[in-house]
């Protein structure tokens, strides 16, 4: 069963893309055709030319985009940033394993691992192999690399949860859109507020478990403990602020016409990434730009995709070319120090 999982789980993915970029397509066309000069090119295209058309009426929404909205993205994403970095640093005071790693050594390695899990997908690479590598050297055992990786996912899920559990509940028409192309239309946005009212009950019961030390949940020789409050107190603020800095981004590059507010913005960004984690398509390609024009019908498809362009060149494109040299002087200091040669220092590498 395990084999075949690990072929129909890429199927799905492959899918989606094809299904969401065709879509795409058709929606950024039909934009693109409301201007009659533009419809009298396309109509006498073929398919390569309507896309180099339709990417001419995207660069232009690019270039609409004034240099605030550009420098108010990019400090989002660094925030963003910041806050996965964060979560490395919770998980090692979970572990009490702070002694001796240095942020800078942790601001390195994570960045590394999630610019590239954030790319290559979240299935294929999650962020252990470089991990293991990096703190392996600062001498935690594979159960400590294990249980890290688990934490920082785990914050992830909880401030994914919680920001989701707040949208719903007080924007609970942000799903509308998406539920009338569902099985679920017709759902009363009073269902859709119990949902994020649940969501957020979780979160409470995590919150009040860690607080009063409730017992472990026991499987055998396996034992989920809570973490200390102190952990949680930092989770609290960690996660909302890197999901907040990631759908910061988008909102900046997104014009103020028609913009429904950073709210609704947010919450189509939780919902697409959530789509695209789930359709295992690494950066949700397609997935993502989908769900936002269909959550957010208001606004210019060509400026929503302009926006998420933006988006990925900061938060996906830049970082993975930034990591690469990272990690080759990581592993030149490494196999330095194997050959009994001065390492170089941690802020060459990881």
């Amino acid at each position: 069963m395990k084999k075949i999982m690990d072929y129909v789980w890429p199927c799905v993915g492959l899918v989606a893309v094809v299904l969401s970029v065709q879509t795409l397509y058709e929606k950024l066309h039909s934009e693109a055709a409301t201007d009659e000069a533009v419809r009298e090119a396309l109509e006498k295209s073929g398919l390569w030319d309507s896309i180099g058309i339709i990417a001419h009426v995207i660069g232009a929404k690019l270039g609409a985009i004034p240099t605030q909205g550009y420098v108010l993205a990019v400090f989002s994403t660094l925030a963003a940033y910041a806050a996965l970095a964060w979560y490395d640093r919770i998980a090692l005071l979970h572990l009490r394993k702070t002694n001796g790693i240095s942020w800078t050594f942790i601001t390195l390695c994570s960045f590394t691992t999630y610019a590239l899990s954030h790319n290559i997908g979240a299935s294929v690479f999650s962020g252990g192999a470089v991990r293991y590598r990096a703190y392996s050297s600062k001498g935690l055992t594979p159960a400590e690399i294990a249980v890290l990786v688990a934490l920082c996912s785990f914050t992830f899920a909880f401030g994914t949860t919680l920001l989701t559990g707040m949208v719903l509940l007080g924007e609970p028409h942000v799903v509308s859109p998406l539920l009338e192309k569902s099985p679920f239309r017709g759902t009363s946005l009073t269902v859709v507020q119990a949902v994020g009212a649940a969501m957020l009950g979780a979160c409470a019961l995590y919150i009040f478990g860690s607080w009063k030390q409730l017992k472990p949940l026991t499987i055998r020789s396996f034992k989920l403990e809570y973490p200390r409050m102190e952990v949680v107190k930092r989770q609290l603020v960690a996660a909302p602020l890197e999901l907040i800095g990631a759908a910061g981004i988008i909102y900046f590059a997104l014009p103020e016409a028609g913009n429904p507010g950073f709210f609704v913005v947010l919450g189509a960004f939780l919902l697409s990434f959530s789509a695209g984690l789930l359709a295992q398509v690494p950066g949700g390609v397609g997935v993502m730009e989908i769900v936002f024009i269909t959550v957010m019908p208001g606004m210019s498809s060509a400026a929503v995709f302009a926006a998420l362009l933006v988006w990925r060149l900061l938060y996906l494109l830049l970082p993975l070319a930034m990591s690469l040299p990272i990690i080759l002087a990581f592993e030149r200091g490494q196999i330095k120090a194997k050959h009994g040669c001065e390492p170089e220092k941690p802020s060459g590498g990881l």
